[in-house]
């Protein structure tokens, strides 16, 4: 085997993973799994900037006066 033939094996290899995968995932599966990631996302970019906002207003507050008593 010389050094010509790597590539062409590498190919091969990664071709028949890649087949394999297609003939195991149904597209149902790979739609379930693009819409979960889709609302993770958004879920995540959400409660990130909440938790922003919330940060900002604690730190905007003046700190509280204790009364003596």
């Amino acid at each position: 085997m010389n050094s010509s033939d790597k590539g062409v094996t590498a190919a091969g290899f990664a071709g028949g993973n890649l087949l394999n995968l297609v003939a195991i995932v149904n597209g149902t599966d790979l739609a379930k799994t693009a819409i979960l990631a889709v609302v993770g996302a958004v879920v995540s970019f959400v409660i990130t900037m909440l938790l922003k906002k919330i940060t900002a207003w604690r730190r905007a507050k003046p700190p509280r006066q204790h009364r003596k008593v």
